[in-house]
């Protein structure tokens, strides 16, 4: 006789002895057995004295019953004596429910006369929290009976330990891949978890990957699937391999490639130009062009590593076992219907998406830019780079210039948002009106000057002075300058405005030319010397040459021999030249009598004395 089942016994003789089964009291899970023993004996007893209602125990017959409810009730009994009747072993897995949870336990039920226990802590994540509550199905180990508490001592953890050890030998000897996910980089592979609940494996390094991998860290805490190689539950020895599964997947893509197929992979790894993607055993390269319609700076701005997405297949070598793969493809192309939004003429807003030393492209809509030429920014010939009036981010507002929808391309104009300054420039600033500005760059040829915000004007260095040759327009102003000057020429249709500063005053060489002539004695003083003379000043803004034949006889070595800055001369004039605007002067020929015709007595020729 089983131990706590005499109450149950003695329902069961009771029926034997035509009690009704119906009307007797079972005693519950955990009841006191005193009291169910009481209530199945006065049970039986009164099924007994009924002859009428109930069984004869004499001859098995029935008055009111049938045989059929004979049988139903015997069948309940037994349900509820099997009840009672279950008998755990340690080391059996069965299947409670919880019926209540405290801050230390959780109590369940495994249908057995007592209740079960288990540590709360088994039951807890990574995080610290309780991932079961009251009324959910679990599996147990039953580990022992505490008999000061009258509690079966189960195990939760060691139950699905069990069941996941039953799993491993299953896929080792079916060589099926299991799932586990890496904990912890170790000497010589990973350390991986099988199952969460404890289960480790040993995954060596050469068995990560198809091809050698340098950073095992960067795979803690990713899950795999993983083939068992080797097993000894014995000694908890399991070495896995990831190649294994790879290698058999590779063969089954290679396979199945055929270009315009559709996959879905893991993203491996990011570049700068694309991103690699795991189809199955082959990592693919999606270039950053064939990642979106639109400009990328990089693949990290629409996915990351370990996404999960779909690509098509591009282009494929087997042999070389390279895979060109697309993503944007997958998406509607933004060209096909761009002709019903875009048109020439038309403005559009955008964002400054990359800047270039020819312009700047804007995105008018993902997928679809337009280019605004430097020439096409501003009004003003100044903008030499983008940058100088755009930035990256900012939003602008533009025209469209022209469109090539076949080789997608759209031009955009700055600039023709705003009114054309030099459309009406030549009614502006009529040709010999006079305006002013600022000297805001010097070239070699000449000074630009600021007229307004969006043009500039141009004064040639031969417009600079009438009275010197000048080398830079530096040495006649000064950049920032407040200048006025005289508009010389107008060219609306090539943008560009010729201006003077010469003109603001008589051309001085016309009146020196008008009063002299060849043989004239002038005063002069001696301003800058030359290797080959000295430069005197004979009026304002008019200057003349000395050359050293012309100083004396013999002539001097140098200039500085016979003369001194600031000396003044009476000279003579032997050569005037209208068209370069020079004059040679002679200190010698000052004192002799001179005669502009040839063969005169006494006198020199003034040829002779230049060509000397």
């Amino acid at each position: 006789m089983r131990e706590g089942m005499p109450q149950i016994e003695e329902t069961a003789a009771a029926t034997a002895a035509g009690a009704d089964v119906s009307e007797a009291v079972l005693p519950p899970p955990g009841e006191p057995e005193e009291t169910a023993a009481a209530e199945t004996a006065n049970g039986a007893s009164d099924a007994a004295g009924k002859t009428t209602n109930g069984v004869s125990g004499a001859a098995g017959e029935t008055t009111n019953g049938t045989p059929d409810d004979a049988a139903e009730a015997a069948a309940e009994f037994e349900a509820f004596l099997a009840r009672y009747d279950t008998h755990l072993n340690e080391g059996d897995i069965v299947t409670g429910t919880i019926l209540h949870m405290t801050n230390a336990d959780v109590i369940v039920d495994v249908g057995y006369k007592s209740e079960g226990i288990i540590s709360v802590d088994e039951f807890r994540d990574v995080e610290g929290n309780v991932r079961v509550r009251p009324g959910d199905a679990i599996d147990v180990l039953v580990q022992r009976t505490d008999n000061r508490r009258g509690r079966l001592i189960l195990s939760h953890r060691k139950a699905e330990k069990m069941k996941v050890w039953s799993q491993i030998e299953d896929a080792f000897e079916q060589q099926i891949p299991v799932r586990g996910r890496v904990v912890e980089r170790i000497r010589g592979g990973l350390e991986v978890d099988i199952g969460e609940i404890g289960v480790r494996a040993f995954l060596p390094g050469s068995q990560v990957d198809l091809r050698p991998v340098r950073n095992l860290s960067s795979y803690k805490g990713r899950e795999l699937d993983l083939r068992v190689i080797k097993l000894n539950k014995r000694r908890g020895n399991i070495v896995l391999s990831r190649r294994v599964v790879l290698e058999e997947e590779k063969a089954k893509t290679l396979a199945a490639l055929e270009v315009g197929r559709v996959f879905r992979g893991e993203v491996r790894d990011l570049t700068e130009y694309g991103a690699f993607v795991d189809i199955g055993g082959i990592c693919g390269l999606l270039h950053i062009r064939e990642m979106s319609f639109r400009r990328l700076e990089h693949p990290s701005e629409i996915m990351n590593v370990g996404d999960q997405i779909e690509v098509v297949i591009l282009r494929f070598d087997t042999e070389a076992e390279r895979v060109s793969l697309g993503y944007k493809q997958l998406n509607v192309d933004p060209w096909t219907t761009a002709k019903e939004r875009y048109s020439v003429g038309n403005r559009i807003r955008g964002k400054v998406v990359s800047l270039t030393d020819y312009g700047a492209f804007i995105e008018m809509e993902p997928g679809i830019e337009g280019l605004i030429h430097v020439s096409e920014m501003s009004w003003s010939a100044r903008t030499k780079h983008p940058s100088k009036i755009l930035s990256k981010g900012d939003f602008v507002e533009a025209m469209i210039l022209r469109v090539d929808f076949k080789a997608r391309r759209i031009s955009l104009g700055l600039k023709q948002v705003e009114p054309n300054p030099w459309k009406n420039l030549d009614k502006t600033f009529p040709i010999g009106s006079r305006l002013k500005g600022t000297v805001r760059k010097f070239t070699d040829f000449g000074a630009f000057v600021e007229v307004t915000s969006a043009i500039d004007g141009l004064i040639h260095i031969s417009d600079l002075t009438w009275s010197k040759r000048v080398n830079h327009p530096s040495e006649v102003l000064k950049l920032g300058q407040k200048v006025e000057t005289v508009v010389l020429n107008v060219d609306t249709g090539n943008r560009r405005l010729s201006l003077g500063l010469k003109q603001l005053n008589d051309d001085a060489w016309e009146g020196f030319f008008a009063r002299h002539q060849e043989g004239d004695l002038v005063d002069a003083t001696v301003v800058r010397f030359a290797d080959f003379g000295a430069f005197v000043q004979i009026e304002e803004n008019i200057e003349g040459l000395l050359r050293l034949n012309d100083i004396s006889e013999p002539p001097p070595s140098k200039a500085e021999a016979m003369l001194h800055l600031g000396q003044p001369l009476r000279l003579r004039i032997i050569r005037l030249s209208r068209d370069d605007r020079k004059v040679g002067l002679s200190l010698k020929a000052a004192d002799q009598p001179y005669s502009m015709r040839q063969g005169t007595p006494g006198s020199v020729k003034i040829g002779d004395i230049w060509k000397r």
